[in-house]
């Protein structure tokens, strides 16, 4: 009884993997008929940076810059000791 339940399971897997792919396919097969210029733009935009009619916003965006372990630790450490020489005057905002 035990493996015609996990026949029944493979089966159903199967058959959503199938699916699946073949629905990948359509949606791939579709994308390329599109001009290049609409594929490029639609893949480079990110959802968020549009308004409710599908406009890119003229909102002002937060600008979060990466930076190593070291150069963390001293500024953290630089505003910890409370030193002006910390080199955060980036990290302030500008009006």
């Amino acid at each position: 009884m035990l493996q015609v339940l996990y026949l029944t399971a493979f089966a159903i897997v199967s058959f959503l993997v199938i699916r699946n792919l073949a629905m990948n396919l359509i949606a791939l097969s579709r994308s390329e008929m599109q001009p290049p210029s609409a594929r490029k733009r639609k893949a480079n935009l990110h959802p968020e940076l549009l308004d409710e009619d599908g406009n890119v916003t003229d909102e002002p965006l937060l600008v979060i810059r990466s930076t190593n372990l070291e150069e963390a630790r001293e500024r953290l450490d630089a505003l910890y000791r409370g030193d002006s020489d910390s080199g955060d005057d980036d990290l302030q905002p500008s009006l």
